[in-house]
């Protein structure tokens, strides 16, 4: 199984011209720990996490240096971790070296590239623009996905979550599907609903889309104060 098959879209992005307040209200807004920080070209420069925003002399959490710290460390590393606590710029703060997949690059692979780097996702990329992200959440939903038959019919799975994905565009109920899979034309859905109606609503949407056998709807209704804005 691929990266395209389970990673989650749309993917919420930063600007790089972001200030490190707006990229604070965009992962609090979406209710995310990290996203990716893109170009005026929508090319992947980085990626900015909760981590990254957390020590700051605003809040007063930005750790201090023994006399012995500061005396060993590198003049480089001071100014460094200086300019990523005090800086007012995204493009500053982010992590640059991102580990990345493609979107046919196989589940396993993308395990062990978490374990390797201690991540809990990956952005996926194709031509250098993130196009969804897979996280260890959407691993295992793709492991239940496959528990159900064994695997065939790979083609037709992904014509069917494209066709899925572009039903649930056109209708604003549908825009808490955080992650659709598709195996041997059962459809899995994860997300949130404002309500149950709505969540009714995109399961009915998806029934009707061709080459959809089943559908496992998984999303969970929440209260509309509550509710990830679209």
């Amino acid at each position: 199984m691929y990266a395209m098959k389970v990673m989650t879209r749309p993917v919420v992005t930063v600007p790089a011209d972001a200030t490190v307040w707006a990229a604070a209200d965009i992962l609090l807004g979406a209710r995310i720990s990290a996203a990716p920080v893109v170009d005026a070209d929508g090319r992947m420069i980085g990626i900015v996490s909760e981590a990254d925003l957390m020590s700051r002399p605003e809040t007063g959490t930005v750790p201090g240096r023994s006399w012995l710290q500061r005396l060993l460390a590198d003049e480089s590393v001071l100014a460094r971790d200086y300019m990523r606590s005090h800086s007012h710029h995204v493009a500053d703060v982010m992590t640059r070296h991102v580990v990345a997949a493609e979107e046919r690059t196989e589940l396993k692979e993308i395990a062990n590239l978490m374990q390797r780097h201690n991540i809990k996702r990956l952005p996926v990329l194709r031509d250098g623009k993130v196009v969804g992200i897979v996280s260890r959440a959407n691993l295992l939903q793709g492991l239940l996905a496959r528990e159900l038959r064994p695997t065939e019919g790979a083609a037709q799975d992904e014509d069917v979550r494209t066709r899925v994905c572009g039903e649930l565009d056109r209708h604003s109920w549908g825009s808490g599907v955080s992650n659709v899979v598709v195996e041997n034309g059962v459809v899995h859905l994860w997300g949130h609903a404002s309500s149950e109606p709505a969540k009714e609503a995109v399961r009915v949407a998806v029934e009707n889309v061709a080459g959809v056998k089943r559908v496992t709807n998984k999303i969970v209704v929440l209260p509309v104060d509550v509710f990830p804005p679209s």
